[in-house]
């Protein structure tokens, strides 16, 4: 056996979306959202400053006319960018970078702190030990008004990738961004993970079970809830709500769903980057045989075990009667003890799934 390698590898064999026990379950608030309060992107374009000398040069007029509007604007008047550029002494402590905020689906109001995202745009090395200087935020879209004023220092979360960095609370709104008003009728939309005729249907019967658990009774609107799709239910409020519907919306998003109606779909979620392979349930492979450089297994109804050449094995103790099929989570173990990289294993979820043998939905993140 090779040896082990040196990289942390986070396995989540089992994790799921919520609990499928009896008398458990979400909200609705929890798996779904209302129809036009999604999240809201700022941006902006910025300057980092202080940096050691791994900046952009200041003979680039994309940087010198930022770098000329910064100086001006704190009272040291040095000329026209052009002369910043055909200086003798080149400048690196500052970088062009473009700077984006996240505001959640929930909105904001003024003086509200959110975290910003900084990456380069040209062609500094590193903004490691940088300070984002004082950014306005704008909308998305062209001409869109000022949100919100950035800066802050920066945090460099992945060290092999030091163009692009953090800050922390590094948003300040001067402007709410607030979610648009709910109508005599709004529609709620499920999250992309529990799409499905039989969860859209499910959400909708709790709904109208708990407002009549509620003891509200609405002779001009027997129906509250009705499904629409399969991501979306339409909500009506009735008459007697419309003045305020305060506690009727509570009611309608407090409701429980019991998850295990649902009818999920079983997932595994991989990512590359951070080496995560996350299953969610009793992930069932067919009968299959991977061969993997010098490495044979097989899982098979048969016998729920796995097979190697006498030099490289691992038993899949799968636990279940010889009817059923072995489980992703052994397999992964067995894989794990073979001291199959991450990537590697990765690669082998994704030729299960291309072939059709892996009994779960595939998301590459």
């Amino acid at each position: 056996m090779r040896a082990r390698t040196t990289a942390t590898t986070v396995f989540a064999l089992v994790l799921a979306l919520f609990a499928a026990t009896t008398g458990q379950g979400a909200t609705v608030q929890e798996l779904t959202r209302i129809n036009g309060q999604g999240e809201y992107i700022l941006r902006g374009v910025g300057l980092v400053i202080g940096l050691p000398g791994t900046g952009d040069s200041s003979k680039d007029l994309a940087v010198a006319r930022p770098l000329v509007a910064l100086l001006r604007n704190s009272g040291q008047d040095i000329g026209l960018p052009e002369d910043l550029a055909r200086g003798k002494t080149e400048i690196k402590s500052v970088a062009l970078v473009s700077v984006t905020c996240v505001i959640p689906k929930e909105g904001a109001r003024m003086d509200d702190k959110f975290d910003v995202s900084v990456s380069t745009v040209n062609t500094a090395k590193s903004i490691a030990g940088g300070e984002l200087y004082l950014t306005s935020l704008q909308g998305p879209l062209p001409g869109s008004k000022v949100y919100a004023i950035a800066a802050g220092k920066l945090e460099i979360e992945e060290t092999t990738t030091p163009t692009t960095g953090r800050v922390r609370g590094g948003a300040r709104m001067i402007r709410d961004v607030l979610t648009p008003e709910v109508g005599d009728s709004f529609t709620l939309v499920l999250e992309p993970a529990f799409a499905g005729w039989t969860s859209v249907s499910t959400v909708a019967e709790a709904i109208q079970s708990n407002v009549a658990l509620g003891g509200r009774v609405y002779p001009n609107t027997p129906r509250i809830a009705s499904a629409m799709d399969e991501r979306t239910v339409k909500i009506i409020v009735p008459d007697e709500e419309r003045a305020d519907k305060a506690a009727f919306l509570a009611d309608v998003l407090s409701a429980e769903v019991r998850t295990e109606l649902l009818d999920l779909p079983a997932q595994v979620v991989v990512n590359r980057r951070t080496g995560a392979i996350i299953v969610t349930g009793d992930v069932e492979i067919s009968p299959v045989a991977i061969t993997h450089k010098d490495l044979t297994i097989t899982a098979g109804a048969a016998t729920g075990k796995g097979g190697t050449r006498k030099d490289r094995w691992a038993e899949i103790k799968t636990n279940a009667r010889p009817s059923e099929n072995a489980k992703l989570s052994d397999l992964l173990t067995a894989l794990r003890q073979l001291d199959i990289p991450v990537s590697e294993q990765i690669n082998i979820i994704q030729m299960l799934h291309k072939t059709g043998k892996l009994h779960a939905r595939l998301v590459v993140d």
